[in-house]
């Protein structure tokens, strides 16, 4: 009890002994040098506060506008694996690189739908009913669009196989930016010879979330249950992504045909649940880059600032005392 009374009563006399040496101090100050240390500490707290505040004014303009903050953005490309003309998978990353560089997004090329798989599937009916209305008295010309599943109405479409690999993961914490699905695609109609044209829409689910698209593949072809026809599309996260655990689905399209003919996704495959990812915003070394770049170059300023208005200082107050010795 007795000692909690010595540290309560000590640290109460170095207070009051600071304080007193900081009023004996400043009094000693002119009244240039009050002002401009006021002036610093002025300028100082305005630099601390000002980011902080335009921040939350955005937030709070965001939330009012019901706008949503988060912009996905992502770099992708895909190609038939077992292709004469195949591009190594080095090559598709040093590809997407120089894509980056440049900003020719997904996004930019029309690549992705912006919308979860709810949204996806009814803008394709959309187009569909409006395509049909516009030409109602000459239906004719137009063969390859109908409401229809599918054109081969004895035939099945199937996903026999999918599955991921992860490939790039920037700060290895574990969350990978780049990674790649490949899939292969059948039609079953007993005629190892048959054809269609197909694509498909790809999409993230992160933690359990809604599915929310994030590629459209070309047209590619797909030979009876040939395994030679395996579809790969490799992918960058580049904004938006935070890390996180994400579920991948493919929904198969036959071209001219709004219905979905085939699906496959984390239920059917281990290799599509939970991979790890995120995007390269989300990078903690590119963080801490950005707060290096705009708080310490501030507080070097004010540094420099409070030493040249202590060296004003120190000479006004030697003249001083050399005048007074020479009285």
């Amino acid at each position: 009890m007795m000692n909690n009374f010595i540290k309560h009563f000590s640290s109460r006399l170095t207070l009051q002994n600071t304080s007193i040496s900081l009023v004996k101090v400043t009094s000693r100050f002119s009244p240039i040098v009050m002002t401009t240390l006021q002036l610093t500490l002025m300028l100082t707290v305005m630099m601390i506060a000002l980011p902080s505040l335009a921040v939350q004014a955005d937030n709070a303009s965001e939330i009012a506008n019901g706008t949503n903050p988060k912009v996905i953005q992502s770099y992708s490309s895909g190609q038939i694996v077992n292709s004469s003309d195949k591009t190594s998978q080095e090559d598709v990353l040093k590809h997407i690189k120089q894509r980056v560089i440049l900003g020719d997004s997904d996004q930019k090329l029309n690549k992705v739908l912006n919308g979860t798989r709810d949204d996806v599937i009814s803008k394709k009916y959309q187009q569909v009913r409006k395509i049909t209305k516009r030409t109602a008295r000459n239906i004719t010309t137009i063969p390859s669009l109908s409401n229809t599943s599918r054109s081969f109405s004895d035939g099945t479409f199937a996903i026999y196989e999918g599955y991921s690999q992860l490939i790039e993961d920037i700060d290895e914490d574990g969350y990978y930016q780049t990674f790649s699905v490949t899939f292969d695609a059948d039609l079953i109609t007993g005629y190892a010879h048959d054809e269609a044209v197909v694509y498909a829409e790809l999409y993230l689910s992160e933690n359990g979330g809604p599915w929310v698209h994030y590629y459209s593949t070309d047209n590619f072809v797909i030979h009876g249950e040939s395994s030679d026809d395996e579809f790969e599309v490799y992918s960058t996260l580049e904004q938006g992504f935070s890390a996180n655990q994400y579920d991948i689905l493919i929904d198969l399209y036959e071209d001219g045909y709004p219905d979905i003919i085939a699906s496959y996704s984390s239920d059917d495959s281990n290799s599509l649940y939970g991979l790890p990812l995120e995007s390269s915003d989300y990078d903690v070394e590119y963080v801490e880059y950005y707060e290096e770049v705009h708080t310490h170059g501030g507080s070097s300023s004010v540094i420099l600032l409070i030493l040249v208005g202590i060296m004003i200082f120190s000479r006004r107050n030697k003249h001083h005392k050399n005048t007074c010795y020479q009285y």
